[in-house]
């Protein structure tokens, strides 16, 4: 220490960037030092270090906008694409609440299975619970197995409707279940008449049981009541047959060659054909007897008879024979209504739908929440891709 050593000469100013020889065109690079390849915007010949290639550009994905939810039309909806507020809950009554989407989905038979039931942009915008509900349900094992799906809506602005939703598919799912095998048979037997009869009784005694329901609780009927549809699927990859039934609004809809049909059935049938007017009776018997004309005067209630029940929704049903390729759309209210009044919709589903495989279940929950002005309430559909 202290003793001064010999002293450095000045180091040469270093040569920017120095270039180091280029490998051979037709050299190979041994594979365990694989040349790094230039980042973006640099010249591959420059001579960057090779630390400078190896850093890593770091994101902040937080800073970046999510993806809105595409929509059709001229404008965007009024509302939020996403969640705003929750539904107010009751800490003793927790399991009334109601998930924002429920999603499902199944392969069985020749078909695939997608259902998806989603809270509407005014829902999630005041905080309210969905009224909508969905129920996917298999009975049975095997090629005897019956696939059920139900969807049901509760009435518009009553406390409870998601309740009355909830019930309608259980009651009826528990039906379905309970003669599901006498059911498959008939499916697989294409025995329409025996189905429509059968379906019609346990549809009733459904809606019955929901109306009992209203009256235990002191409600109105009205107040509790709700919309009910339903696909049976025979899980038999031999079986195309297709049963739709149910009462109230909402949609049927195919999906073939690329363009959308509405093949709703009609609420009644004489001599085969359809009755014109939502459950209004004919104007003349098939043997050509004029019916009386209803002229809106109210009958008295008689003291012999008990009082009428409130007025019930038609019954609906259908039973088609698939072919590969077809799409079935079965939804309510909230996605057939936009899908009946804006053109564009229809399009942009058709195409994105007309593919042979069909979407995966985050693609087809984006699909069914394409947006419209003007519609905002609560969409469950079910689709069926046949293969």
């Amino acid at each position: 220490p202290g003793v001064p050593g010999p002293r450095a000469e000045p180091a040469p100013p270093a040569d920017p960037a120095p270039r180091a020889p280029a490998p051979p065109p037709t050299a190979d690079v041994p594979a365990s030092a694989p040349d790094p390849a230039p980042t973006p915007g640099s010249d591959s010949g420059s001579g960057s270090a090779p630390q400078a290639l190896r850093t890593a550009t770091r994101v902040d994905l937080s800073a970046q906008p999510p993806a809105p939810l595409p929509f059709v039309g001229s404008r965007p909806p009024t509302y939020d694409a996403e969640p705003t507020a929750l539904p107010a809950a009751d800490p003793d009554e927790l399991g009334e609440l109601v998930a924002d989407t429920v999603l499902d989905g199944a392969r069985y038979g020749a078909c695939a299975l997608r259902a998806v039931s989603v809270r509407g942009d005014s829902a999630r915008y005041r905080g309210e619970l969905r009224r909508d509900s969905l129920l996917t349900a298999r009975f049975g094992t095997g090629e005897q197995a019956l696939v059920l799906v139900a969807m049901a809506t509760g009435a518009r602005a009553t406390a409870g409707a998601h309740r009355a939703a909830a019930e309608a598919c259980r009651w009826i799912g528990r039906a379905v279940g309970r003669s599901h095998a006498r059911l498959a048979e008939d499916v697989r037997a294409a025995r329409r008449g025996d189905l429509k009869s059968g379906l019609h009784r346990l549809t009733d005694r459904s809606l019955k049981r929901l109306r009992a329901s209203a009256a235990e609780q002191g409600l109105n009927p009205e107040e509790y009541a709700a919309t009910l549809r339903c696909l049976l699927l025979p899980a038999d990859p031999e079986c195309r047959v297709r049963v739709f039934f149910g009462v109230g609004a909402g949609g049927l809809f195919r999906l073939r060659d690329g363009a959308w049909r509405d093949i709703e059935p009609p609420v009644g049938e004489v001599a085969g054909e359809p009755v014109v007017g939502f459950g209004s009776p004919p104007a003349e018997t098939p043997e050509g007897d004029r019916l009386t004309m209803d002229l809106g005067v109210p009958t008295p209630p008689s003291p012999y008879e008990p009082a009428p029940e409130p007025p019930r929704e038609p019954f609906r049903f259908r039973a088609s024979v698939a072919r590969p390729g077809d799409v079935l759309l079965m939804c309510t209210a909230g996605l057939a209504e936009p899908l009946r009044g804006e053109s564009e919709l229809c399009r942009y589903l058709a195409a994105r739908w007309s593919a042979p495989a069909p979407p995966g279940l985050a693609a087809y929950l984006s699909d069914a929440q394409v947006r419209v002005k003007g519609y905002a309430d609560d969409r469950t559909a079910a689709a069926l891709w046949e293969a």
